[in-house]
């Protein structure tokens, strides 16, 4: 058996490899559910995909067919399609720690898995946000006026993603200006405008921004099917959706003013 196929000899020598420090503290990186409880379980589904001859990539297709699951969960009505989005919701995340434990113990990071690990969290919150659409249409569609919620739908998942591509956007900026890559330093997002630094620490007191993941759409769903549930009411989830939308459009222009107005564009 060839090293990159060497299996670990514990649980703690694979965490010692594949959750070095510069992982778990990296700024943003980490979603909170990973610090919480799944990179403490998911050394244990690492251990198990060692075990085969999948790879890395091959788990980030994973990722990527549970997010997919997630939104496609979302079509079934009530309290019951929601419930099983969380939970696929829950999987994608895990099998996003695996993937890079995966790699990390065969060496084998490379640009084709960070470019599907992008992929993944891009198609997964652009559909869930189009599903929600449908979700707050219902069904059978009642035209005109139902195509109302499937449009916000599909503007609330174009948001999402003009969202998401800022950053990308801005390290591409930076690429061409021969900047280095940024690191974790507070001190390069901080915003050099008093206003918007002020404005800043404001919304970490609320962070909507932070909704959009796919956990917390998911998540964010249940809690507003469980509200339906027990009020009778299915004009909750066509309230939320707008709701949705106008956080996102005010998260879009933080994001573009929080990025122009910090280090991160300067030489």
């Amino acid at each position: 058996m060839s090293d990159s196929y060497r299996r670990p000899s514990s649980i703690a020598e694979l965490r010692e490899v594949t959750q070095p420090p510069e992982v778990r503290q990296r700024r943003n990186a980490e979603h909170w559910t990973a610090h919480l409880y799944l990179r403490a379980i998911s050394p244990y589904l690492t251990w198990a995909l060692l075990k085969t001859r999948i790879s890395a990539n091959g788990v980030t297709g994973f990722m990527i067919l549970s997010g997919w699951c997630a939104a496609a969960a979302l079509l079934i009505p009530g309290i019951g399609g929601a419930v099983l989005a969380v939970v696929f919701g829950q999987l994608q995340m895990l099998f996003d720690c695996c993937d890079g434990e995966v790699a990390r113990w065969r060496h084998t990071s490379s640009p084709a898995g960070h470019f599907l690990d992008a992929v993944g969290h891009y198609s997964t919150e652009t559909l869930i946000a189009v599903v929600l659409g449908f979700r707050a249409a219902g069904w059978p569609f009642q035209a005109p006026e139902d195509y109302l919620f499937t449009t916000l739908g599909f503007a609330l998942a174009l948001v999402l993603v003009l969202n998401k591509a800022l950053n990308d956007l801005m390290r591409v900026a930076r690429a061409y200006a021969g900047l280095p890559r940024l690191g974790n330093a507070e001190a390069d997002a901080a915003p050099q405008h008093r206003l918007i630094a002020l404005a800043r620490r404001a919304v970490k007191f609320f962070p909507f921004h932070r909704m959009f993941h796919s956990v917390e759409l998911t998540l964010l769903t249940f809690v507003v099917a469980v509200i339906a549930l027990f009020t009778g009411s299915p004009a909750t989830e066509r309230v939320y959706l707008p709701l949705l939308l106008a956080f996102a459009i005010l998260a879009l222009i933080g994001h573009f003013v929080a990025i122009m107005s910090s280090r991160r564009l300067r030489a």
